[in-house]
C-alpha cells in the first residue's frame, strides 16, 4: 500500500533524478525511538543512493536504551556499558520515501531497526508493531488505523519557553475554541502550513479544528494500514514542531501541559479481510458487530489495564484521567459514548473501535501493537464484551484505568498476555523504561513542593 497517497509518490527512480538535478541534496534516514521521537541521520543524497539504499546505515544501540534526556541508564539487556554500546542497523523502507517540503532540499525515509546479524531489534517500536500486524496477516487480516492527535500552540518560541521555565506562556487562543471557526482562523497561518506540508509529504489530510484548552487544536488525517499510519503520525508530530519553530512559535503534545483539558490521541482501529471486506461489522447484528468484532472489542477491554503502559508511557500521561474531562477513567465500552475508554463508532464498513486512553505523548506503534495483541487474545478466547455502557461511565462501577505509571508498570510486569504477545525481552525492556522514569520523578523536587513548603513548612 502506498504511503504517499496525499501527494506524488517518491520512488527511488524519482529520488535519483531529484538528486542528480539538485532538487534533493539530503535524505533523512529516521526511526521512532521508545519515547516516540524521530532519531536518525541526515545523509547526502548521493551517499544514500550509492551506499545506504542497499546496505542501510549504522547508529548506536543506546538510542533504544536512554531516557528522555538522552542519558545512558542501567537495566537494559540490549545496550549497556557492559556490552560496549555497539551498533544497530537502520534499513530504509523504500515504500516510505517522501519529500519534506518544510525543509528545503530534503527527502526522508523511515527505517526498520535491525541487529548486526540482520534480525529485528525486538524493542524497536516499529518492529514491535510489525510483529503484531504479521500475526493478523497469518489470518488474512489487515488492521486499519487512524490517530487523532491534539496539541497546544503557543506564541512563544521553544527557546523562549525554555528560558521561562515553561511558565507564563502565551497560548494562541485565550478562550475555548472547540469547533470555533474564528478561533481556528487566529492560528490558521500555522495550521495551514502544517497541513500543506504534510500533504506534500504524502499524507492525506482531512481537517483541522479547535479544541477545548487554550490554544489547543487538532489536525486529522485519513486512516490507513497500521504501520503506515504510525509512520505518518511520527513524521507529522516531528514536522509540525519544526514548522512551528520556523514560525517562532511552539507546539506541545504533552498529555497534560496544564490543569485544563489534556492533549488526547484517540486511536481508531478496524480489521479488513484480504478482499477488503470489514471483519468487525455484520449487518443486522447487535450494535453492528460481527462475532469476531465482539471478541476483538472484548479482548481490548479485558487487556486494557495490563497493557496501559503502552498506551500511557509517561508520568504525565496519567494526569489526563480526570472525571468529566473527556479523558476516560473507567474501563468501559459504549456505542458513541465519549465517557468510555472504548467507544464504538460508525457503522457497516466504517465500524471501528476508538480507544480514548492514549494522550498526545503516546508512541503510536506501541499503542496500536497493544490494541492488536489485546484484540487477538479476545478472538482466540472468544471473549464477550458484556453490555455497552449507555450512561455516564465516570459514575459507573467499571474497573478504573490505571491512575499512575507505577500501577501500570506493576500490571505490565505481571501480564501473561504481554509476555505471550511481545516476548520477555520487550516486556523487560519497557518495564525498565518505566522504572527509569519513576526513579527520576521520585528524585525530583517540584515547583509544587517549593511553593507549598519553602516558607510555610
Amino acid at each position: 500500500m502506498s504511503t504517499n497517497r496525499g501527494g506524488p509518490p517518491l520512488t527511488v527512480d524519482r529520488l535519483r533524478a531529484d538528486v542528480e538535478s539538485g532538487a534533493v541534496d539530503t535524505v533523512l534516514v529516521a526511526f521512532t525511538d521508545m519515547q516516540g521521537r524521530l532519531q536518525g541521520k541526515r545523509v547526502s543524497g548521493r551517499f544514500f543512493l550509492e551506499e545506504v539504499l542497499a546496505h542501510g546505515t549504522e547508529a548506536c544501540d543506546y538510542l533504544l536504551a536512554v531516557d528522555v534526556e538522552m542519558n545512558t541508564v542501567d537495566g537494559y539487556a540490549m545496550s549497556s556499558w557492559d556490552t560496549g554500546y555497539g551498533d544497530i542497523v537502520l534499513r530504509p523502507d523504500t515504500a516510505t520515501l517522501r519529500r519534506t517540503p518544510w525543509q528545503d532540499g530534503q527527502a526522508m525515509v523511515t527505517a526498520d531497526v535491525l541487529r548486526l546479524d540482520g534480525a529485528d531489534a525486538a524493542p524497536s517500536p516499529r518492529q514491535i508493531l510489525k510483529a503484531q500486524t504479521a500475526r493478523l496477516a497469518e489470518r488474512g487480516w489487515t488492521a486499519m488505523v487512524g490517530t487523532e492527535l491534539e496539541f497546544v500552540v503557543y506564541r512563544d518560541s521553544y527557546e523562549q519557553a525554555w528560558q521561562r521555565g515553561y511558565r507564563e506562556l502565551t497560548p494562541a487562543n485565550r478562550y475555548n475554541v472547540d469547533y470555533s471557526v474564528l478561533g481556528g482562523a487566529r492560528v490558521e497561518p500555522l495550521l495551514r502550513r502544517i497541513r500543506n506540508g504534510m500533504a506534500g509529504a504524502g499524507m492525506y489530510v482531512e481537517s483541522a479544528k479547535g479544541e477545548c484548552n487554550l490554544g489547543q487544536h487538532e489536525i486529522a488525517f485519513r486512516f490507513d494500514e497500521a504501520v503506515t499510519t504510525c509512520d505518518q503520525h511520527a513524521i507529522y508530530k516531528n514536522g509540525s514542531k519544526e514548522i512551528a519553530d520556523q514560525e517562532g512559535m511552539s507546539i506541545t503534545f504533552m498529555a497534560k501541559p496544564n490543569e485544563r483539558e489534556g492533549n488526547s490521541c484517540h486511536v481508531h482501529i478496524s480489521l479488513r479481510g484480504e478482499d477488503g471486506s470489514p471483519v468487525l461489522a455484520e449487518d443486522g447484528a447487535p450494535d453492528g458487530l460481527s462475532a469476531t468484532g465482539r471478541h476483538f472489542l472484548a479482548g481490548q477491554l479485558a487487556s486494557l489495564r495490563e497493557l496501559t503502559l503502552l498506551l500511557a508511557p509517561n508520568i504525565n500521561s496519567y494526569k489526563r484521567y480526570v472525571p468529566g474531562s473527556f479523558a476516560p477513567t473507567s474501563v468501559a465500552w459504549g456505542v458513541d459514548n465519549r465517557t468510555c475508554a472504548l467507544r464504538l463508532v460508525g457503522g457497516g464498513p466504517s465500524l471501528r473501535v476508538e480507544n480514548r486512553v492514549p494522550g498526545g505523548d503516546v508512541n503510536p506503534y506501541l499503542a496500536v501493537a497493544a490494541l492488536i495483541a489485546g484484540g487477538l487474545d479476545g478472538i482466540d478466547r472468544e471473549l464477550e464484551p458484556g453490555p455497552a455502557c449507555a450512561g455516564n461511565a465516570y459514575t459507573g462501577d467499571a474497573p478504573s484505568v490505571p491512575t499512575t505509571m507505577r500501577e501500570a508498570l506493576e500490571l505490565w510486569e505481571k501480564s501473561d498476555l504481554a509476555r505471550a504477545a511481545f516476548g520477555d525481552e520487550v516486556v523487560e525492556h519497557y518495564a525498565n523504561y518505566a522504572r527509569v522514569e519513576l526513579a527520576a520523578y521520585d528524585a525530583a523536587v517540584t515547583d509544587w513542593e517549593l511553593y507549598r513548603g519553602f516558607e510555610r513548612l
